[in-house]
């Protein structure tokens, strides 16, 4: 179905693709692994359209194609649902999709036969998708299969999807791989670019293995593992569990009393009660959208005070009343799960991101100038301790790749030295190696006396990393367990209202 031979890259002096080879079959589910920056994603966009190869060829069912711009690879059958999607949340699903195609004439738009086609696809697929929804009041499981909606109403015979579980619960991640079965029995071919092992072995037919812009490994699934997936994707033997030693709680760190944020039907939270000591990790499980992104942003000062009600204490010192910046002030530092939105400013340089949140702090400042040497060194110094590439400090955010985008900004956290920690999805979206990295910073920042509330959709990742778990769901407090001893099972009971 999809050739690529000899796909040479280059983004001025750094090198995304080396003379790759990568062979699809038809109707099959191919993944594509790899690190971070090891030229996954660049790959499928020259396949796409979306680059240009400095060199090399790419063979549509055996035929050489020149492939320039997307609408060069829609017309061969070729359909992408990048990471990020790309829909407009004040339109319809049906606008949406017909976007760049509209039906009618160009004063009269005609939607009704389209939602008809709309419709009929998302039966086929089993999609269940409204045509006259609005996309902001859709789920971003939802939303997703907005995006393959717009794929195969363009009769995309091959779908590229990139991370397409990353923002996804774990109900939603069954259902969708239900979907690519289905697409698979029609026939269809997908190639999934994605970190998630587990996902691959469970999914996938084919895998190919990129390492440093090159293709390292070919494998069929079945004969393959998740232990032989990761030592080529790294180059080394990975951990895919996390080792930690018992915590050893101290004072109560962080107190949360009767917290509601919101107000009659929209009240997000409703009256949370918990406490994290330091030394430890509390971790936080729910199906998203039950109130854990308003606790995160509540306690780190980044809701309106006008509609948060209850108590929030650090060591004593009351919360309430205190800005973001007061907040990090006395010792709260946040990972957010939206690194483009809260996290970053894509267009500045690593530099300038590295000092987001202590701009106004000596030594970084000097009265009214900027201590330029001491940026420079506390950039070096978060590039270097994290592993942030490409190691440029003059690059705009938004050249970084997910994971190290990630990584710049935990670097930037951890460097304040919090007393507590408020982490949102640390590793969306970010390969096995870093994921390792990761999970072993946020245990030693554990170890050295911070407090650490956690949220995570990945139900594996939390319960390996507290040392409590508390479930929220519809806004409350369902329980506590010890991640110890509990099942999978039984937390996602209490998630669900089982």
């Amino acid at each position: 179905m999809l050739q690529l031979r000899g796909i040479t890259k280059r983004f001025g002096g750094v090198v995304a693709n080396d003379r790759i080879d990568i062979t699809v079959e038809p109707g099959t589910i191919h993944a594509i692994v790899g690190e971070n920056g090891a030229g996954k994603s660049t790959a499928m966009r020259i396949a796409y359209g979306f680059y240009t190869a400095d060199s090399g060829e790419i063979l549509i069912n055996g035929q050489s194609r020149r492939i320039q711009r997307p609408l060069d690879a829609i017309a061969l059958g070729i359909g992408m649902v990048h990471q990020h999607f790309m829909l407009v949340d004040t339109m319809t699903v049906a606008e949406n999709i017909v976007l760049g195609s509209e039906p009618g004439s160009p004063v009269a738009l005609d939607l009704e036969e389209s939602a008809a086609r709309i419709r009929a696809l998302s039966e086929k697929f089993k999609l269940s998708v409204d045509p006259h929804a609005l996309i902001e009041h859709l789920s971003v499981g939802q939303q997703q299969r907005v995006e393959l909606l717009k794929a195969l109403y363009r009769d995309a015979q091959l779908l590229i999807l990139d991370e397409p579980t990353a923002v996804l619960t774990p109900q939603e991640v069954e259902e969708f791989f239900e979907i690519l079965r289905r697409m698979r029995q029609e026939g269809k071919t997908i190639v999934i670019i994605t970190h998630k092992l587990g996902e691959v072995l469970a999914i996938s037919d084919a895998v190919t293995v990129m390492r440093d812009g090159k293709v390292v490994g070919r494998v069929k699934t079945k004969d393959t593992s998740a232990a032989e997936l990761a030592r080529l994707m790294v180059g080394r033997e990975v951990l895919l569990r996390v080792e930690k030693p018992a915590a050893k709680p101290g004072e109560v760190m962080l107190s949360v009393r009767n917290l509601a944020v919101g107000s009659g039907a929209n009240r997000s939270l409703k009256g949370v009660t918990f406490e994290v000591r330091a030394g430890e990790i509390v971790g936080i499980a729910g199906v998203e959208g039950n109130g854990q992104r308003e606790l995160i942003e509540a306690i780190a000062g980044l809701v309106d005070p006008m509609v948060v009600s209850g108590e929030m204490a650090l060591s004593g010192t009351s919360l309430i009343g205190l800005d973001a910046r007061a907040r990090r002030d006395i010792g709260i530092a946040h990972i957010p799960e939206d690194r483009h939105r809260r996290g970053l400013l894509l267009e500045f340089g690593l530099d300038e991101n590295a000092i987001l949140g202590v701009h106004h702090r000596p030594p970084v400042t000097s009265g009214v100038m900027m201590n330029e040497r001491e940026i420079e060194r506390h950039t070096a110094d978060i590039i270097t301790r994290f592993d942030v590439r490409p190691p440029n400090p003059a690059l705009p955010a938004r050249a970084l790749s997910g994971g190290n985008q990630q990584k710049l900004i935990i670097g930037r956290e951890f460097g304040q030295k919090p007393r507590l920690l408020l982490v949102a999805q640390p590793t969306r979206g970010v390969d096995i190696g870093a994921i390792e990295f990761i999970h072993r910073k946020l245990v030693e920042l554990r170890d050295a006396g911070c407090a650490v509330l956690l949220v995570s959709a990945e139900l594996e990742e939390v319960m390996s990393l507290s040392d409590r778990l508390l479930v929220i769901r519809d806004g409350r407090i369902a329980g506590q367990v010890d991640p110890a001893s509990a099942k999978p099972s039984d937390v996602g009971m209490l998630m669900t209202g089982g």
